[in-house]
């Protein structure tokens, strides 16, 4: 495999851990989350990457308190509203991955106008995961899909284009994919970290790619 991954993908763990530790609400936590968002997008940049997907707001995150929720979808519509226009101005193609028929009015025209406004864009894209979950996403393309083998089937799924990630990073100390792209990830090479996602930067990044580098894939086969 090449010693640098074009596609990532991010489980971002840590927000709420993060602003209890600086005595902040939960709230101010997922702010910070988006701002390492912002950051690790402008890095994937730097760093080649082609397709950043990053796992925002998973199907089982509506469990959460409902004021948290709340303020995780108006924070969702503003942030989308403030970078979209910066992301397209970079070149970046913005998609969203998962269900939306539990999505408000208010939430899906954000989705849709940020899609529409970067749909040409093809300096690399970003993948955003929200009311996602692995499960629902294979049990969608099975209600859909009547045969034709493994590419039939790929092409039932949320974003049959999005290539499947070479690297998965999670931040937080967590060892699980937590229902994140599990058909996807089949053949994926995983670094956990322990940072907390509002910390995650550049020399963490680094520290991913490098354990990236030192891997030997095979893909099930052998090389010797």
């Amino acid at each position: 495999m090449s010693d640098r991954p074009r596609y990532v993908a991010i489980i971002m763990d840590g927000n709420a851990r993060w602003a209890r530790g600086k005595g902040l609400g939960v709230t101010e936590g997922h702010q910070a989350g988006t701002d390492a968002l912002k950051r690790a997008v402008r890095l994937a940049g730097d760093y080649g990457i082609e397709q950043l997907t990053v796992y925002a707001f998973s199907t089982e995150n509506w469990m959460r308190p409902e004021p948290e929720v709340g303020g995780i979808m108006d924070l969702f519509v503003e942030r989308i509203r403030k970078e979209a226009p910066e992301l397209h101005e970079e070149g970046v193609r913005l998609r969203f991955i998962g269900r939306r028929d539990r999505l408000s009015p208010r939430v899906l025209e954000g989705i849709d106008w940020a899609e529409g406004l970067t749909a040409g864009n093809s300096a690399r894209s970003l993948y955003v995961a929200f009311d996602y979950g692995g499960r629902a996403e294979i049990l969608h393309a099975a209600e859909r899909y009547s045969g034709g083998g493994e590419e039939e089937f790929r092409r039932r799924l949320y974003a049959p284009d999005m290539k499947d990630p070479e690297l998965i990073i999670r931040t937080g100390g967590e060892l699980r994919l937590s229902n994140f792209l599990l058909w996807e990830s089949a053949y994926s090479e995983l670094y956990f970290s322990d940072i907390l996602w509002p910390d995650f930067d550049r020399p963490e990044l680094e520290r991913a790619l490098a354990s990236y580098a030192e891997r030997d894939f095979r893909g099930g086969g052998r090389t010797e």
